[in-house]
């Protein structure tokens, strides 16, 4: 035996991912290995996730992946325990029928639902909307109820007494309101971890806030599960390399926005990742090829403007063929500048164009695109096929040349310029949109392959110039 279950809330801003964080640290601290799981496209929560947790949260995302890849995922990582966090509320998704909610969720894997509840101002009306949420859907099993924003200890024997009067629901939880708890949020959700100076000591705080207000045995007894069988998914090969090669890859308070799945799958394909700090390290690695995610370099713009040295090695890196892929803040890194709260700041300029923030969203959502034939990255003899992913940005970039090439159609959501996203130029390739390795996208493994088919180029081509010179 296990155990499993889904974080999921009425609706968005209800505390869910104060808990899913405190539980992860209350859990791990009490001895057990957790894994932290995030539902939808996200990269803030898993990083306050992994870290309170130790280990690497795992995305499911039900409009990228089959339903195998999902079962597959949360089956091979499971631990002892295993916390899944959804987002927005428990019936909320795209799908009229509900098909890729948080309840779809629950039910693919079998997941009882700890329900957290904001219960600010709310008396004897929680039992309605529990009793309406047990009712929705007879398939998912509402196991407990976390109550949070609590008023004060007479507001907690209130609704307690109102839930075991009208429910059969236990009260597992009930977090008084404590502003101490909470976390600084910017326009994608959560501050990241990555930039906060007191990360460790606020995951500390709110983990031994939930182990007192939180009766974590309750939680394990009412979460036990026997184990779910992995089954059977399509195994991408790697392509044979001769021998690994290097990645350098931006980790940082810049840039942090990396799926753990996407970084196994690079290794897989015979990467070794090579880590460097695009704020501090005067030098490039030296490596076959380079990888910056997505991240908020605006907000260190400052200061990735003032590591001169290492901008000019990246762009002359680029400049001569260095095999690179960026998306979104790596794409912002690599244009010409950055405008932001009204100073414009020299960035890489290997793109040339320039980013302008903005104070809306300009691509947020799921992303289609349709791959063009000029597309750099080897792929199998077969037809191009829409690539699911998803885009989160408040930035535009302008002033592209206007022959500017690109790698992709934009069938659903904005990209680049609303119709195209994949900047080609030399050997890199640069888009707003976020790809998983999942599905029909294996970005990875092609990527590597790239990588490598160039570095045998450029073998090539030197053993022919010394053969000249002999």
């Amino acid at each position: 035996m296990g155990n499993r279950f889904l974080v999921s809330a009425a609706h968005k801003s209800s505390g869910k991912t104060m808990v899913s964080i405190g539980l992860c640290a209350a859990l791990t601290a009490r001895g057990h290995s957790v894994q932290p799981f995030k539902k939808g496209p996200d990269y803030i929560d898993p990083m306050w996730l992994s870290q309170a947790a130790g280990n690497a949260c795992r995305n499911l995302d039900l409009y990228l992946m089959e339903r195998d890849d999902i079962v597959a995922t949360f089956a091979r990582h499971s631990a002892e325990v295993n916390l899944v966090e959804g987002n927005k509320g428990l019936y909320d998704g795209l799908a009229l029928d509900g098909s890729n909610s948080n309840a779809a969720l629950a039910k693919m894997l079998d997941l009882p639902v700890m329900l957290v509840i904001d219960a600010r101002g709310m008396t004897r009306g929680i039992a309605p909307l529990i009793l309406g949420y047990q009712a929705f859907d007879k398939d998912i099993r509402i196991a407990g109820v976390i109550l949070n924003n609590l008023g004060g200890k007479r507001h907690e024997s209130k609704l307690r007494q109102v839930i075991e009067h009208y429910t059969d629901v236990p009260v597992i939880g009930a977090i008084q309101h404590d502003e101490r708890l909470s976390i600084v949020e910017r326009h994608l959700g959560l501050m990241p971890s990555n930039e906060s100076h007191v990360a460790s000591s606020k995951i500390k705080q709110i983990g031994e806030a939930i182990a007192e207000q939180v009766d974590l045995d309750k939680l394990l007894a009412l979460s036990q599960r026997v184990p779910l069988t992995i089954p059977h998914t399509a195994h991408i090969s790697p392509l044979p390399l001769a021998d690994k090669v290097r990645i350098a890859i931006a980790r940082d308070r810049s840039f942090g926005f990396y799926y753990a799945d996407d970084l196994d799958a690079l290794e897989a394909a015979g990467a070794e990742l090579v880590p460097f700090d695009t704020l501090r390290d005067a030098h490039l690695p030296q490596v076959d090829g380079m990888y910056i995610g997505g991240g908020f370099p605006e907000t260190c713009a400052a200061e990735l403007e003032a590591n001169i040295s290492l901008r000019g090695e990246i762009k002359q890196a680029i400049e001569g063929g260095l095999p690179a892929y960026v998306e979104c803040g790596g794409l912002m890194y690599l244009s010409r500048s950055i405008d932001y709260q009204g100073r414009s700041y020299e960035m890489v300029g290997a793109i040339p164009g320039d980013v302008k923030m903005h104070a809306k969203p300009i691509g947020r959502g799921y992303v289609h695109l349709k791959e063009d034939e000029a597309h750099p990255w080897p792929r199998p003899n077969t037809p191009a096929k829409q690539i699911k992913a998803h885009e989160f940005h408040y930035s535009s970039l302008q002033n592209l040349p206007s022959d500017t090439r690109f790698a992709y159609h934009v069938e659903r959501g904005f990209g680049i310029d609303g119709e195209r996203d994949g900047l080609m130029l030399h050997n890199l390739l640069a888009s707003y949109t976020h790809l998983r390795t999942i599905g029909s996208c294996y970005w990875a493994t092609r990527f590597v392959a790239f990588i490598q088919r160039r570095r045998e180029q450029q073998r090539s081509i030197s053993t022919r110039l010394n053969e000249k010179t002999q």
